[in-house]
């Protein structure tokens, strides 16, 4: 598995050599996690069914059950994802933002990713 490298402000990285990848590491599958969490349903004209159902079933008047079925189901069907070992989530009403964490079980080793919506 290999996935380029992202700086702190979210942009891959170029002109490192090998440095710019990250190569069969937990981190390389966070990394996709992270990615496949970018896409939003119905917004990749080659397939519609593809990414994260943020407007059916994770933003507005959802009920938790809902939102946190999909985006478990979103992080476990990665490629490279084992299983999901923790799974929380942080609704703030004040700034109407739900933050998930997740620690993952890779075929490379353990790691955890958080995400927000």
């Amino acid at each position: 598995m290999r996935y380029r490298r992202e700086d702190s402000d979210g942009d891959y990285t170029f002109g490192r050599g090998d440095d710019t990848w990250l190569v069969n590491t937990p981190e390389c599958v966070a990394q996709a996690v992270k990615t496949r969490f970018e896409l939003w349903r119905g917004q990749w004209f080659l397939n519609v069914t593809e990414g994260t159902p943020y407007i059916q079933s994770v933003l507005g008047k959802q009920r938790s059950d809902v939102y946190i079925l999909a985006v478990r189901e979103r992080i476990q069907t990665t490629p490279g994802v084992s299983k999901i070992i923790s799974f929380n989530t942080n609704n703030d009403g004040t700034t109407r933002r739900v933050t998930f964490t997740a620690t993952i079980d890779t075929i490379y080793g353990e790691t955890t990713v958080t995400s927000e919506a």
